[in-house]
């Protein structure tokens, strides 16, 4: 009598029997899924945000790798086809966690179980991260907008695996796991993104992307922080500052221009008295310097110093940067303070603003505007390339003939 054993070296009639069976359940029981499927990565065109790095020669161009360095596939081609398949998910809650600082959501990545024949036989190979699902058992038909259209539901496949529970008595695997969380608006999902939603000229991203509204938000926060601290620092400017002499006496000019030096308990002090200018700074902290002199004095500015200067004199000198006011103490020009305020949103590279939220208010130059937005150009041996450029595109090898 031969010896009973449910596995076999090769998957013969029981394995397929199982394997039909297992399938039958996911057609009565399952969901209809519809795949978007990933083919590789792609060339950007240009303009976009990685221009010019090639695609990966990978034999395989689902495994292809764009960006070497990172380790990232940025730019990502998927089947204009949409494939339909069975799986089997527990629904769960999505529920806020406010437990911690910020916004997160909870049980918002989600197990869904495939039958791996069907899989192979419906793409031609199995799943693989990066793979797009659309469920649309989950469409909300009932928008709180004016959108005309159902609102979608997208994940995105992170991880797939082979679950324990997939194998039957025949110890041959019968089932695939695709770990998947939400679909966000980004950059490696802009096909799909950029396909009609089926309501007059909109896009999926117009009907499903937060990121117009997210602007709007942040463009309100920056406004507002405009109207509460429009510049870096702390403003002095309403402070007044009486000016003492080197003995610590209160220096003021009388109705009659005759420079006296009193202390501060003279009588003689009344609503005629002219005080002197402040000949150094008095308020001293963080970011207070704005270029202004104190107790509203009068002031010119220019590129060099005017002549005929009289004692006490402001000037501000615009050629520095920052600007720098300057005092005359009768025989020379002494420094009194930088203009170190800034506005706190960077608006640009120019001097001033000329479009924008903030047109014709003053620019921030840092190394957010000088290096991380560095826009301008070079010429290296007759050839015009830009500073800054991205290290894909430093380590790509070219030829120096």
């Amino acid at each position: 009598m031969p010896r009973l054993s449910l596995y076999r070296p090769e998957k013969g009639n029981d394995f397929k029997f199982l394997d039909r069976s297992i399938n039958e359940q996911f057609q009565v029981g399952g969901t209809d899924i519809f795949v978007h499927k990933y083919l590789g990565p792609v060339n950007p065109a240009e303009g976009e945000s990685t221009p010019g790095v090639p695609t990966n020669t990978n034999p395989i161009p689902e495994l292809g790798i764009q960006d070497l360095i990172f380790l990232e596939n940025r730019d990502r081609h998927y089947d204009q086809d949409i494939y339909q398949l069975r799986g089997i998910y527990t629904m769960q809650d999505i529920d806020f966690n406010l437990s911690q600082f910020g916004l997160f959501l909870q049980n918002d990545n989600i197990m869904i179980t495939f039958h791996l024949r069907n899989t192979f036989d419906s793409l031609g190979r199995k799943l693989m991260a990066g793979d797009v699902f659309e469920l649309p058992h989950l469409k909300d038909e009932y928008a709180l907008d004016d959108s005309l259209v159902a609102l979608k539901r997208y994940y995105v496949v992170t991880d797939v695996t082979r679950p324990a529970t997939g194998y039957s008595q025949t110890w041959y695997p019968h089932l695939l796991r695709a770990k998947c969380q939400p679909l966000i608006d980004s950059q490696e999902f802009k096909e799909i993104l950029d396909a009609p939603a089926g309501d007059g000229n909109k896009t999926l991203r117009d009907v499903m992307s937060t990121y117009n509204k997210s602007m709007e938000i942040n463009k309100a926060i920056l406004a507002q922080a405009e109207l509460d601290s429009p510049q870096s620092g702390y403003d002095t400017s309403k402070l007044f500052t009486i000016p003492l002499t080197p003995e610590g006496f209160v220096d003021y000019i009388n109705a009659g221009d005759e420079y006296i030096t009193v202390d501060t308990s003279n009588p003689n002090i009344d609503a005629s008295t002219v005080l002197d200018t402040p000949s150094k700074e008095v308020y001293v902290g963080y970011l207070t310097e704005d270029g202004i002199p104190p107790n509203g004095a009068l002031y010119g500015f220019s590129a060099s110093f005017p002549l005929g200067a009289s004692e006490g004199q402001f000037h501000l000198r615009t050629d520095y940067f920052p600007n720098r006011l300057f005092r005359y103490d009768g025989r020379r020009w002494v420094k009194y303070e930088d203009n170190v305020r800034m506005s706190i949103t960077n608006l640009g590279a120019d001097e001033t603003a000329t479009t924008g939220l903030y047109p014709g208010k003053p620019i921030k130059k840092t190394q957010k505007s000088s290096f991380f937005n560095n826009t301008t150009t070079a010429t290296i041996s007759g050839s015009v390339v830009k500073e800054k450029q991205a290290l894909s595109k430093v380590f790509k090898p070219k030829a120096d003939n």
